[in-house]
């Protein structure tokens, strides 16, 4: 049995958590090839990311609630099962659009996967003790973004594109398995009203007027809008650009997630002693001077992959900061309702990377340009917030148990 404060319940979490980038930076060395195998634009394998990224925002939306009323285990269970059945028609998909389709339940499993992994967080732990766990699963699910592109380019030279999602059915199979066995049920106070539409509007309208959660929101969806900016267009950058091979183009996307690793350590490391905020500022810090960096770079005329890898390596050192700890600083108010706070989080982060990511897909040309200036403005935006919200976010993220 999974237990509180153990590294096993830990490791169990970040493999849900970890289900987002096997979901995406796995095969995105193969986005090209995809694009080539079924006959289809740049543009529409793009949307391969931008419709799992709907799915997933729009899924989180009942997710939470559900979670709330009916228990995380049973939800958990349902989700990984979705996620698992979507593989499989992603691996036979015989055109872009049942990719399409199939990326989308995939996403909807995914995504009620994910929510009950934050929301099991909530329940056993709060404020920078919350923040604390949150880091260590990102340093644990930090190695999926360096370790999932590197096999996703040893999977497309050696067996295609289909084999990326065979990997992927393996992997949620494994944690489908582990929660129906070992996992209890975290929840210990069920929400007694039915579920309904006029209930969960009602939920979420409440959440919304506490100021400190609209702000760790705000961080949290510019943060995460420029990351899913990097994953839109790096591919297509680094290899059709710049000419790297779907090895090469794995090895530097690696090299760039070594900086989310980095920042998820450290944040685990610092948040008890300088706190939610303070962590988050240094997080925002890093994802503004990531993206300027980039932009500088290209504007000084430099074409060269350590132009593009190296200031991406320190968006996502600030992206592994801040990220965590303000999921945590958004659920932190919400102890009987961390289903639904971990739903509308996760909705409106999603929401805001599918867009920004579709309008990357569309700016690709033969420049970097569609790659950091959206970086940058992301950076920017975070930082902003972070600095206009401090009273806010100070005063108003209080537990109310």
């Amino acid at each position: 049995m999974l237990r509180r404060d153990t590294l096993a319940l830990t490791a169990f979490l970040a493999l849900i958590t970890a289900l987002g980038p096997v979901s995406t930076d796995m095969y995105l060395p193969s986005l090209p090839d995809i694009g080539r195998q079924l006959s289809a634009s740049a543009a529409e394998v793009q949307l391969t990311l931008s419709a799992y990224l709907i799915g997933f925002a729009v899924v989180q939306i009942a997710c939470g609630p559900f979670s709330d009323r009916y228990g995380r285990k049973p939800v958990l269970v349902l989700s990984l099962a979705l996620f698992c059945a979507g593989n499989v028609i992603c691996a036979a998909a015989p055109t872009i659009e049942v990719l399409i389709a199939a990326r989308v339940l995939q996403a909807m499993g995914g995504s009620g996967a994910i929510v009950v992994a934050r929301t099991i967080v909530r329940d056993l732990y709060s404020g920078e003790r919350a923040g604390r766990e949150l880091s260590l699963m990102g340093a644990i699910m930090g190695i999926a973004p360096v370790i999932a592109p590197l096999i996703g380019g040893v999977l497309q030279t050696a067996f295609g594109w289909r084999a990326n999602f065979i990997v992927a059915l393996a992997v949620g199979l494994l944690a489908l398995t582990v929660a129906w066995q070992l996992l209890p049920e975290t929840l210990h106070q069920r929400a007694p009203e039915p579920i309904s539409f006029r209930n969960i509007v009602r939920i979420y309208g409440d959440l919304l007027r506490n100021r400190a959660f609209v702000a760790h929101l705000a961080i949290l969806a510019s943060s995460f809008a420029g990351l899913f900016a990097w994953l839109s267009a790096s591919p297509f950058v680094l290899q059709d650009l710049y000419g790297l091979s779907a090895i090469g183009y794995s090895i530097a996307f690696a090299i760039c997630s070594v900086g989310f690793v980095a920042g998820t350590f450290f944040a685990s490391v610092v948040v008890s002693r300088v706190g939610l905020g303070s962590t988050i500022g240094i997080g925002a810090c890093g994802l503004a001077a990531g993206g300027f960096a980039m932009s500088i770079a290209l504007a000084l005329g430099s074409h060269s992959t350590a132009a593009v890898a190296l200031p991406m390596t320190l968006y996502l050192f600030g992206l592994g900061l801040a990220m965590p700890q303000a999921m945590a600083g958004a659920l932190t108010p919400f102890p009987h309702r961390a289903g639904a706070a971990s739903s509308l989080a996760g909705f409106v982060q999603q929401s805001s990377a599918a867009i920004l990511g579709a309008v990357v897909g569309h700016m690709l040309g033969d420049s970097a340009w569609p790659l950091a200036g959206p970086l940058a403005a992301m950076g920017l935006l975070a930082l902003v917030v972070w600095l206009i919200s401090r009273d806010v976010r100070q005063f108003e993220t209080k537990a109310l148990t």
